[in-house]
């Protein structure tokens, strides 16, 4: 990590090259990153290692980029990066981890409180929220509903997930590795996929719902109903 004087100096080479720094309190640039004119490093921002970043990007408030390419016109909120490649036109955050090994392609839009690990995601997919895609190959134009894991890991050896071009991945779904998603293929919300679901597929892999009337008067699951009191 660089001293306070060094910090100084790299910021101003960098004002002086057409990179934008409003308030350099809190950033941290190490010597000889590269960052392309017209970007724009926000506050508490910490750019290390052997990090290459283009043109006209956002990066930050409160990002760690350490050993990452960045391509053109990428934005950065609140985004961890470890040790990868993210493309040109990327959108990614709050609250992102990009951990090493991965591979963004151009135009991808990662939401908040997503991580990826070891992954390539191809052009034009989405990762809005709330996901977890690790160990995981997946194709251009993908759409993510919120709160799909790729399941990677069976407690003794890691598998990898691949998900084609035009799929859509239902809201809460669980790929559990090696499978694969076929090409435009659906999964419905909800569902624990195991096995390989064809390309223009649907696979829905979930139990009918149950409904037991009166279950809530006869288990008396609530404190307040212990005490006599009347469930509301």
């Amino acid at each position: 990590m660089i001293n306070k004087s060094q910090r100084t100096e790299v910021i101003e080479k960098l004002l002086d090259f057409g990179v934008e720094i409003p308030c350099p309190d809190g950033v941290i640039i190490e010597e000889n990153i590269k960052i392309g004119k017209g970007t724009l490093i926000l506050p508490n921002t910490i750019i290390l290692g052997k990090t290459e970043i283009g043109e006209n990007c956002i990066i930050g408030p409160n990002s760690y980029i350490s050993d990452t390419i960045i391509g053109k016109n990428t934005k950065l909120n609140n985004t961890q990066s470890f040790s990868s490649r993210i493309g040109s036109g990327v959108t990614a955050g709050p609250f992102v981890h990009i951990r090493p090994d991965c591979i963004i392609a151009d135009n991808v839009h990662i939401g908040n409180f997503v991580e990826v690990k070891n992954s390539t995601v191809d052009e034009g997919s989405k990762l809005p929220h709330l996901l977890y895609v690790g160990d995981s190959d997946v194709g251009k134009d993908v759409n993510f509903g919120c709160g799909c894991v790729t399941v990677n890991y069976n407690g003794k050896n890691k598998f990898r997930t691949t998900v084609k071009d035009g799929a859509f991945i239902g809201c809460n779904t669980n790929l559990v590795a090696p499978v694969t998603v076929g090409e435009n293929a659906f999964t419905a919300a909800g569902s624990t996929i195991t096995e390989n679901v064809p390309d223009n597929a649907l696979a829905v892999a979930r139990s009918k719902q149950t409904i037991k009337e009166n279950w809530v008067n006869i288990k008396k699951p609530y404190k307040r109903q212990h005490n006599g009191e009347k469930n509301v």
